[in-house]
């Protein structure tokens, strides 16, 4: 073997070790959730079967050296009733994501729930993890879907950071309050861009979250949306409590006319573990609006029962009681007519895979 073999074979190896090392792995991951339902909307009694964000994923990752990492995450919704596509056809609307990772931290380009919501509310929702019809339906999400660019950072003793922005592109956006069926700032205008910033501090029993949100769209009014939320969350042996607090404000303006409007929002929640058995109870409150709309009734309650039996790490079987009062200017839940409250008796089964 010459000299010139012998360095051709050393380079082709050098090549090989090189390609190993920055094989991508890729991990297909999702949760399928399914109810069996007795609902009264308004004065409407229907028995129904519910899909509770039924997905699936797809996750995977790159190493590129020296700390490096590449990865996208692909999530698409479901119905787990029917088996058709959350909204139509198939899609990844629910997640989709690309990213570089090392040790300065998270970058990520796509769609994907904001650092606000997932400091505040999310760690909240323990009982179905926020999904289907016993969700939060009092928290205001003001973060606009889709076009963003994150940056999250490295864990400093259990304290983390996450800033959001996303690109309006002057798309069509329609600017509503949370739950006020008078429908006073339901308006059509160009998104101009979005902020978010979160706070979220996880050590031992534990956790405490901030986050804050700005939107702004223009049109026939101009709005600027904002919320602010703090979340905190201790665990004493079997018992796990919760809660947070929101502030939500709404500016509208154009020739002659201005609306103001602000409301707060709060949510109690406790876990109870027994073995297998999970024990829950959470109550949630927002008040009506003040400002420009005080007077309307659009203050909501709601609160759910539920009981949780893990059969696995991955399967449990459940069951919950729901209910939102709304007051007759409040349409919180999804209800199409001012004023109706929502209830729900609820069984399910979820299966993460």
């Amino acid at each position: 073997m010459t000299k010139t073999t012998r360095v051709m074979l050393a380079v082709l190896a050098a090549c090989g070790a090189s390609a190993a090392m920055a094989q991508s792995s890729v991990n297909v991951y999702g949760r399928v959730n399914t109810t069996v339902e007795h609902q009264k909307i308004g004065s409407e009694s229907r028995s129904a079967m519910e899909s509770n964000s039924s997905f699936i994923g797809f996750r995977g990752t790159e190493d590129l050296g020296n700390g490096l990492k590449a990865g996208f995450q692909l999530e698409g919704q479901f119905n787990s009733d029917d088996g058709s596509g959350a909204g139509g056809a198939f899609n990844f609307k629910r997640h989709s994501e690309v990213n570089l990772s090392g040790n300065f931290g998270t970058v990520r380009l796509g769609k994907f729930y904001v650092g606000s919501y997932l400091a505040t509310a999310d760690y909240i929702s323990m009982h179905n993890h926020d999904t289907g019809t016993s969700a939060d339906a009092l928290y205001a999400y003001v973060f606009p879907d889709g076009n963003q660019i994150s940056y999250r950072s490295p864990d400093f003793g259990g304290v983390t950071a996450e800033f959001n922005y996303g690109f309006g592109e002057k798309a069509n956006r329609t600017t509503a309050l949370p739950g006020d069926g008078t429908n006073a700032l339901a308006v059509a205008g160009e998104h101009k861009g979005a902020f978010d910033a979160s706070l979220n501090y996880n050590n031992g029993p534990l956790g405490l979250g901030l986050g804050y949100t700005r939107a702004t769209t223009e049109g026939l009014l101009d709005v600027k949306e904002q919320q602010l939320g703090l979340r905190a969350s201790y665990s004493i042996n079997a018992l796990t409590l919760g809660a947070y607090y929101q502030y939500y404000k709404a500016d509208a303006s154009a020739t002659g006319i201005n609306l103001d409007t602000k409301r707060h929002a709060y949510r109690l929640a406790a876990m109870y573990t027994m073995g297998a058995s999970e024990f829950h109870a959470n109550v949630g409150r927002a008040q009506a609006y003040k400002g420009d709309l005080s007077g309307a009734k659009t203050a909501a309650t709601q609160w759910t029962l539920g009981y949780n039996y893990n059969l696995s790490k991955r399967t449990k079987v459940y069951g919950y009681f729901t209910k939102i009062n709304n007051g007759n200017d409040a349409a919180y839940g999804g209800v199409v007519n001012a004023g109706d409250n929502f209830r729900s008796i609820a069984v399910g089964v979820r299966h993460l895979f």
